[in-house]
């Protein structure tokens, strides 16, 4: 984190006059991946299945690091169609780890591979990775009305992240601990965790009013 956050409001102005949460910084990239994708609600599956990957890919490194190599990932794992990464073999899992462009671990391309398969069983159970997902959209009571920045940096899980990563880990999946099932809710707009006073916070409210679960 910048020393230059205030710790109060965890929000940063930048040289567009435009005021938002922290942690994008002034990095171009960063920033438009929080204007335009970050909090915003998802129903595609391929987005959802993406975005597990990845997270399970950023494992003990940063966000920025995948975002900046997401291009690479997604050539790399035919776009992350999981009815394709389902038939990976030996072969693609060493032409995988073969590319520079990518995250070069063989434990998390097998746990991409895995959870394609997992994908494939979820989807004729509940019809599509999006049902599934929305049903752990957190009830209100488990959100605050609005979120400020010692709320968003000191819940790094929520009650719902611990009940979606124990259910996926009993389905099989892998890399889903609670903590990267948190990230992935915010990511995908299960959860608006902008930071009020960000730019974004009341958008994307309005968005969540009018957005229609998948059943």
């Amino acid at each position: 984190m910048q020393d230059d956050v205030p710790v109060k409001t965890g929000l940063m102005t930048g040289e567009d006059g435009v005021t938002r949460c922290f942690w994008p910084g002034t990095l171009p990239e960063y920033v438009h991946y929080h204007d335009h994708e970050w909090g915003r609600p998802v129903t595609d599956d391929t987005r959802l299945f993406e975005k597990i990957c990845l997270e399970g890919f950023q494992s003990g490194l940063s966000w920025l690091t995948i975002l900046r190599k997401r291009e690479n990932f997604r050539e790399a794992f035919d776009g992350f169609d999981y009815r394709r990464i389902a038939r990976y073999g030996e072969k693609d899992v060493e032409r995988l780890l073969a590319n520079a462009g990518i995250i070069r671990h063989r434990g998390k391309i097998n746990s991409a591979i895995n959870n394609a398969n997992r994908a494939i069983e979820l989807v004729k159970e509940t019809g599509s990775l999006a049902a599934y997902f929305w049903t752990f959209e957190p009830p209100a009571d488990e959100r605050p009305k609005v979120v400020d920045y010692p709320t968003l940096v000191a819940n790094p899980t929520s009650p719902t992240s611990i009940r979606l990563s124990k259910d996926l880990k009993k389905r099989g999946w892998s890399f889903v601990g609670p903590t990267t099932m948190y990230a992935h809710m915010q990511a995908m707009g299960l959860v608006n965790d902008h930071i009020e006073g960000c730019k974004c916070r009341q958008e994307i409210e309005k968005l969540r009013r009018g957005f229609k679960r998948p059943l």
